[in-house]
């Protein structure tokens, strides 16, 4: 299987024809260098479950590495989480209404709502943790079928919230800092609690923020103060979750099942099926793209796999297929991306036997 041109470990220096690793090279200076930590990756691995067992793996399934954009979708289920508990009942509410201090408060970010920052069109402005909005303004990804706009970097000119989609991480970080400061308690902590635990699945799981990513949470009636570091939705500048590919097929499969797991027979809500449907709900300004997650209408974004399917996608050829067509589950890490079409096709005509 053909493996992302990058080295597997992230202080080498590539040799050609090898990429260096990771994306934040392509970054303006002094923002295109590792704000948090890198570590050592695996070969190309993955696994196929379908009807919720597994039937396939290669590589090193059980190796946590990190997954970097993957972890996007793992705040959806964390607002989800906060949505079904009661902690976020009103996803058009804007943030500022419920947490004031933390970055909406001018005039232009404070109509920001919930819903944009999931659905990335929030157009917030500022800095988290030191990196400007800017440094991400016209990022162009892979599976954006729409043309480069402009040059990664400069002063795009914002847009009003809510009329422009933006693939932009800066963004998602501060998604971040305001689902910890909703939750009052660290993410990493409450999607251990609330999913990988259910899921029996964990093992070298960890979410790591940046050196200048800690803060500190006030007290409430039942908590003292305490220190916690913010996480990033992602490995753009290090940092980020490391997980195994056996671990992200469990959560994949939890979104197959409309957010119920099944075990030592018994079944249990772990999120809501009204949530999972909405995270593939088509963003209107970008109908490929749900609540932090990739849809595929027409097969236009995967030809490979269905109209029906939906992803998780990490830089690095990290994916995650979810596949109703065929209740399949399929995760491959460190594949060179430009072979990921023609993997998934191998694999759908497989599955149709």
């Amino acid at each position: 299987m053909h493996e992302i041109p990058w080295p597997r470990d992230p202080a080498a220096q590539p040799v050609p024809p090898e990429l260096p690793w990771g994306v934040h090279h392509a970054d303006p200076v002094p923002w295109n260098r590792l704000l948090g930590p890198a570590h050592l990756r695996g070969p190309v691995s993955g696994v196929i479950w379908r009807n919720g067992q597994q039937q396939q793996q290669w590589g090193e399934p059980e190796r946590a590495d990190q997954t970097f954009s993957v972890a996007k979708t793992y705040l959806a289920l964390i607002a989800g989480l906060a949505h079904d508990q009661g902690l976020l009942p009103d996803l058009d509410e804007p943030v500022a209404a419920r947490l004031p201090g933390i970055g909406f408060d001018s005039p232009h970010n404070r109509p920001i709502t919930w819903m944009q920052l999931l659905t990335q069109t929030s157009e917030w402005e500022g800095s988290c943790f030191g990196l400007p909005d800017t440094v991400d303004r016209y990022r162009s990804v892979s599976h954006d079928p729409r043309p480069v706009q402009g040059k990664k970097g400069d002063a795009r000119p914002l847009q009003q919230p809510g009329s422009y989609w933006e693939y932009n991480d800066v963004r998602i970080n501060q998604l971040s800092l305001a689902l910890l400061h909703l939750w009052k308690r660290p993410l990493p902590e409450v999607f251990a609690e609330y999913i990988l635990q259910p899921l029996g699945a964990g093992q070298g799981f960890q979410w790591e923020g940046y050196a200048e990513s800690w803060l500190t949470l006030p007290a409430t009636p039942s908590t003292p103060a305490r220190r916690v570091q913010s996480v990033p939705g992602g490995t753009h500048w290090g940092g980020g979750v490391c997980i195994s590919a056996s671990d992200q097929a469990r959560i994949g499969q939890l979104l197959l099942n409309g957010g119920r797991w099944t075990s030592t027979g018994q079944t249990h809500q772990l999120l809501s099926s009204e949530w999972v449907q909405r995270m593939c709900q088509p963003c209107a300004l970008a109908p490929f793209y749900g609540l932090l997650t990739w849809l595929n209408p027409g097969r236009a974004t995967f030809p490979g796999a269905s109209a029906e399917s939906f992803f998780m996608v990490g830089a690095g050829g990290n994916y995650v297929w979810i596949e109703p067509v065929h209740q399949a589950v399929v995760v491959v890490r460190w594949i060179d991306p430009a072979q990921f079409n023609a993997f998934m096709t191998r694999v759908s005509h497989a599955l149709q036997v």
